[in-house]
């Protein structure tokens, strides 16, 4: 097994073609070395998807088979398209073009716009809700910050599924959504908003997508050049490709299928937008000869985090859920995910705090620490706690790095450096360049030890630190690198929003959380209300929460904590339940659909609060343990023979599936099993780590063996 690696942002350049593949799996080789017609990619979370399209690419440049130029790769934000351009660098893919699907588009229009159109392309909108709330003004129809907010993502979702004014009350039903407002008067309020950004001669970044379809659409001769420009396209993130991005995608293709689209529609979380998994579970119907490959070995977190994802997933309903992928950790086993219930928000938060300070005296970096929660409305309650316990932390999503006044300056004053080069008394006897980065930032009073406490101060001191271990990892990768390569680098991550990491323990929602990982990830609030969320009405509504969830977990490397407070305030009534997602995975709790032992004459019953050993009642809290009922150190009444028959049937099982052991079940599983002896599906749904997809799959082998039985067949077929 591979355990996952914190790799350097400046690894060294590969040296051929075959080079390209060395490292891969046999599933990411395969996708390296599909280099014709329409390929599909399944990749579920920490599979190394972008590690195997970026190694395709250079894999095709590498061996002639693609010209740099003529590949366009695209993807959903900065950061990963600059994550992207960083690999195909290193891989020896200079030329090729990694951009979101608006930067590709705006560069494409302020290109063609003087030849379509004729004149300069209008300024493009800063502030969408300022122009909002002025239309909503105008329209009378007053509206609150969290309106306003609201009203602008349904006009935004209105622009990308290619809905005018006139039709979004009609539309908006049709698609099930929740309106903050009445619909008529969001319409009014949309055409109001285009009106007036018509009379001020600007567009948005909706308009962008939609004005390079309609000139693409409606100049044949410009499609043509801009497909002479590019012949090979890779998408990323399909799962969330709107319908917009999508005519967007077939326009630039044309009648070609030199397409590679990598996706998981269990990680569909962003369909407010428009985004929608469909243009990925249909790709095989729309090419039925394409190439499809699926990445199931996980590399990123423990058999632990992985089998809960597994778990959680095997619960879901709908479509995406019909195309689950079932994950294969490569990783050493790890600590069991850890569930921790308390009587307020405000206890939650400081024992959060707590356990975030253990792990960071334990060795764990707080910059590989996350705190994850539903809505940014939750963050304040950790900022309070992490300060109080002296951990410094980050909000993701507040300020950008590269526009904070601090990294802005630094980048001033790194510039004038360079261009002063010999002539900088600063620079006097230092060569090497990361003492030269830091004798720079000296300069503006950054000193190599960080300030105590938290704060203001401590924030900038982060921004700075982030700047000079940039600058180790370029020294240690490129030695003859100088400060103008250094400024160079950081000005075309400014320019693609790439920020380095800063060592502090990150504050993000779910949504923010994609695409991002961490040692130890605290998913926080998980209770029925706000996971799922209470506006989440329908059951694709709740499924996507579902999903939202999966994609918290599957952020954690190693450490997984969930939590769930009570009440809202200490001393408020304890009326809050855990998330309903949890329900037969957390321990002590039953499975969706089942029927209480209790309710089958069985010996296990619901169990509510508090769980005790069954043999000396002491209270339990170990997972090994609650899965038992019983402490470790207590006499077992597990019937020997019957265990034994259950490891062999689940040795034959994992060979059959090509899967490690622990994925049929898990040793504390078999066990519980042979002491609880089931007789029938009910008794054997009780026992925890028996989800029902295990249940469906497994439950007749089992209890054939528990009844002295032969099972009657193998494991069920996956597909």
């Amino acid at each position: 097994m591979t355990p996952a690696t914190h790799s350097s942002p400046f690894p060294p350049v590969a040296d051929s073609a075959d080079a390209v593949l060395l490292g891969l799996d046999p599933e990411q080789r395969e996708v390296a070395t599909s280099l014709d017609g329409p390929v599909c990619v399944l990749a579920g979370a920490g599979t190394g998807k972008t590690r195997a399209i970026t190694h395709r690419i250079a894999y095709g440049v590498r061996s002639g088979r693609m010209m740099p130029a003529s590949v366009l790769a695209v993807t959903f934000t900065n950061r990963a398209a600059g994550e992207m351009r960083g690999r195909l660098r290193t891989l020896g893919a200079e030329g090729v073009q990694a951009r979101t699907f608006h930067s590709a588009a705006l560069r494409q229009l302020q290109y063609f716009w003087p030849r379509a159109v004729g004149g300069e392309l209008p300024r493009l909108v800063e502030r969408k809700v300022q122009l909002v709330a002025e239309a909503g003004a105008r329209c009378r129809v007053r509206l609150d910050r969290n309106e306003l907010r609201d009203v602008t993502g349904e006009i935004e979702w209105a622009k990308v599924t290619q809905t005018v004014p006139a039709d979004y009350p009609a539309a908006a039903r049709k698609a099930g959504r929740e309106a903050p407002r009445d619909m008529a008067e969001i319409a009014h309020v949309y055409g109001m908003y285009e009106q007036l950004k018509r009379d001020r001669g600007m567009i948005d970044f909706e308009d962008v997508l939609l004005l390079t379809v309609g000139i693409l659409q409606d100049r044949h001769d410009i499609a043509e050049t801009v497909r002479s420009q590019y012949r090979h396209f890779v998408v990323d993130e399909y799962q969330d490709v709107s319908p917009l991005q999508q005519r967007l995608l077939e326009l630039w293709l044309g009648d070609r299928d030199s397409l590679c689209v990598v996706g998981d529609a269990s990680q569909t979380i962003y369909s407010f937008t428009g985004a929608t998994p469909d243009h990925l579970l249909d790709f095989r119907h729309r090419y039925p000869q394409a190439t499809v490959v699926k990445l199931v070995r996980d590399y990123r977190s423990t058999p632990q985090v992985v089998h809960l994802a597994n778990g959680l997933l095997g619960q879901a309903a709908g479509r995406a859920a019909e195309h689950r992928l079932e994950l294969v950790s490569q990783r050493e086993p790890g600590p069991d995910p850890v569930y921790a219930e308390y009587p307020d928000e405000p206890a939650e938060a400081e024992g959060t705090a707590r356990r975030i300070r253990d792990l960071i005296d334990a060795g764990v970096p707080a910059g590989e620490i996350a705190v994850l929660f539903r809505i940014n409305a939750q963050s304040e309650v950790y900022e309070q706690a992490l300060a109080d316990a002296g951990v410094p932390y980050q909000l993701r999503g507040a300020e950008r790095f590269f526009e904070r006044q601090e990294v802005r300056a630094a980048m001033l004053t790194l510039r004038g450096a360079a261009r002063s080069a010999g002539n900088d008394p600063l620079l006097d006897d230092v060569v090497e360049l990361a003492a030269q980065v830091r004798a720079v930032l000296s300069s503006t009073g950054w000193s190599a030890e960080p300030p105590a406490g938290s704060g203001a101060v401590r924030d900038r001191w982060e921004s700075l630190a982030a700047v000079a271990r940039l600058a180790e990892d370029l020294a240690r990768s490129r030695p003859g690198a100088t400060l103008a390569d250094f400024v160079t680098e950081l000005e075309e991550r400014a320019a693609a929003q790439h920020a380095p990491t800063v060592q502090g323990v990150t504050l993000a929602s779910l949504h923010a959380a994609k695409g991002l990982e961490w040692d130890a990830v605290f998913l926080v609030g998980l209770t029925d209300g706000m996971v799922p969320i209470t506006y989440a009405k329908t059951d694709e509504q709740v499924e996507e929460e579902r999903r939202l969830l999966y994609v918290g977990v599957t952020r954690a490397r190693v450490h997984l904590t969930l939590s769930w407070a009570l009440s809202r305030s200490p001393g408020g009534r304890a009326s809050r339940r855990p998330s309903r997602f949890l329900n037969g995975l957390r321990p002590g709790s039953t499975a969706p659909g089942r029927v209480a032992a209790g309710e089958l004459g069985g010996r296990r019953h619901a169990r509510r609060g508090p769980v005790h050993c069954r043999v000396c009642g002491k209270t339990l809290t170990d997972a090994g343990e609650l899965k038992l009922m019983r402490c470790d150190d207590c006499p077992s009444d597990m019937d020997e023979g019957l265990y034994e028959r259950l490891r062999e049937w689940r040795s034959v099982q994992a060979k059959e599936l090509g899967q490690p052991a622990y994925c049929v079940f898990t040793d504390k599983t078999l066990i519980a099993i042979a002491e609880a002896a089931p007789a029938e599906e009910g008794e054997l749904a009780m026992i925890s780590g028996v989800g029902r997809r295990k249940l469906d799959r497994f439950g007749a082998d089992v209890l054939a063996i528990c009844a002295g039985q032969e099972p009657g067949g193998g494991a069920a077929d996956d597909a």
